[in-house]
């Protein structure tokens, strides 16, 4: 015998019902609030927004008010009521209007009067009629969390808030103001903060691994602890330290007599180039001509040293959240290309087309510089549309090895003026300059070899020294110091060049 088999298709199921409203939290000292109704229901949503915002100024109009509206109103001056019929003038000059009374048809007509003249409208027990809901609140010092049951259940909406506020300890306020106080002090932009406030805030979610890690942690340190104490011990039972150390001031007297001012020309380059982006090249050229160092020197020593410097202040940035992450990806390829052609031309013409090619650059970034000046005496540069940021880039590459420098004053100033961030025009191009300078520098190395290794190495630690502390002073400078100091370096590099040329 064959039974009747009903089959359900999903079709056939009913739809699962959502909540479709859009939660909001106002600020409704800045609006003006108008309940009509003075028995229960009104003293109810009055207690409500004066709990939740007691600045809140409110109007209450009803033909019979409570004693304990009254009574509430007496303690909040913002409290105003008049005892008598609603009348449609009631709604002028209010934002959002709550209708609790218990005449129906009267609601209804008062809710019509306030849509005409595009009020949002509360009418207690009637979702219908609704523009919003009155929602439960758990409160917790800052926190605060609406609960809503799409008007179906205030009931039950309050009984899920009870047992919330128990559930929830105290402690989260303090925690929220901790947060805050680090928010606070995180450099960078919207994506890294973000990322940063996750991991600190990952404990909250994983409470049971938090121990596992600590003790992780510790067994780590303790194992790399013990490896460096046993490669001591190996190190030292070989050769003694008195050896070590007799042989290392033996190096040092070795090294070039100018070598602590090679390092302070490496600092002093990537402090002024990892805070504007600009001025490596010329201000370590300053300090290595006061200490006597040969032309050749200089300008061979500074390409190779740059892209260390460079390296380290790229990642020093992005560590600090002041890379601008489609601006550094426009500009990367381009500029590679631009130096590896440039270093290709420059080894093979010679250093002689720089007389000409220098100047020329000189006059360009001199008004830029000029204007990133004036600038900064003036309001907030609007944001101008600029597409050529290839080209930029290429040019940019291009004479910073064919010309002997100029990637930041070009690139930089060049988008400063086009009203981008400073803070993010810096960090991008920073990061960018590395592979530009390592696409330079193996470009010179696979043609010419190199040379002048101990310029380099003081040039590198300097700058190594030097990166993660101007990474970490960008962004802090205000945007008036900020333009002053690029406008005068971009100036200073720009008419340095200009007199060589006279």
């Amino acid at each position: 015998m064959v039974k009747n088999v009903q089959v359900i298709t999903t079709a056939d199921k009913p739809k699962q019902e959502v909540n479709d409203l859009f939660p909001v939290f106002l600020k409704l000292e800045h609006l003006r609030v108008l309940i009509i109704g003075g028995g229960k229901v009104g003293l109810e949503k009055l207690h409500a927004i004066i709990h939740n915002s007691p600045a809140t100024g409110v109007t209450l109009v009803a033909e019979e008010i409570s004693h304990a509206i009254k009574t509430l109103a007496e303690h909040h001056s913002n409290i105003q009521w008049q005892e008598r019929s609603f009348e449609e003038t009631d709604l002028d000059g209010q934002d959002l209007v709550i209708v609790a009374i218990d005449d129906k048809e009267v609601s209804r007509e008062i809710h019509a009067a306030a849509k005409s003249r595009d009020k949002l409208v509360n009418v207690a027990d009637t979702p219908d009629l609704c523009d919003f809901y009155l929602s439960s609140i758990v409160r917790k010092g800052n926190l605060k969390i609406a609960i809503s049951t799409n008007g179906k259940s205030p009931t039950a909406a309050k009984r899920i808030k009870e047992v919330l506020q128990d559930a929830l300890p105290g402690e989260l306020d303090e925690v929220i103001n901790n947060l805050h106080q680090v928010r606070n002090k995180l450099n960078g932009n919207f994506e890294y903060k973000v990322k940063k406030l996750n991991a600190l805030t990952k404990v909250l979610v994983e409470p049971d691994n938090l121990g596992e890690r600590r003790w992780r942690k510790i067994a780590s340190y303790s194992v790399g602890i013990f490896a460096l104490m046993l490669i001591g011990h190996f190190i030292f039972s070989y050769i003694p330290l008195k050896v070590i150390a007799d042989e290392t001031v033996s190096w040092y007297k070795g090294l070039d007599k100018n070598f602590h001012w090679m390092l302070l020309a490496g600092f002093l380059a990537q402090m002024v180039d990892g805070a504007t982006s600009m001025g490596y090249g010329v201000t370590s050229a300053i300090v290595l001509m006061s200490a006597n160092v040969s032309p050749a020197a200089i300008s061979g020593s500074i390409h190779t040293a740059e892209m260390f410097a460079s390296g380290a202040s790229g990642y020093s940035h992005y560590k600090f959240g002041n890379v601008n992450k489609k601006l550094f990806k426009v500009l990367l390829i381009p500029g590679i290309i631009g130096a590896v052609l440039g270093a290709v031309l420059l080894v093979k013409f010679g250093e002689s087309h720089i007389t000409y090619i220098r100047p020329i650059m000189a006059a360009y970034t001199l008004v830029l510089g000029v204007r990133i000046f004036i600038n900064a005496f003036r309001k907030a540069t609007v944001k101008k549309k600029f597409k050529r940021y290839g080209l930029l880039a290429g040019a940019g590459g291009f004479f910073d090895s064919f010309g002997g420098g100029g990637w930041g004053p070009i690139v930089t100033a060049t988008l400063i003026t086009k009203g981008r961030t400073p803070r993010y025009v810096v960090g991008s191009v920073s990061l960018t300059e590395f592979f530009v300078t390592l696409a330079s520098a193996f470009t010179f190395f696979t043609l010419i070899g190199l040379q002048h290794w101990q310029v380099i190495l003081a040039l590198i630690i300097g700058g190594l020294i030097a990166a993660p502390i101007a990474a970490r002073l960008n962004g802090k400078l205000p945007r008036k110091a900020s333009f002053i100091l690029l406008g005068i370096i971009v100036i200073a590099w720009s008419l340095r060049i200009l007199i060589k040329a006279v």
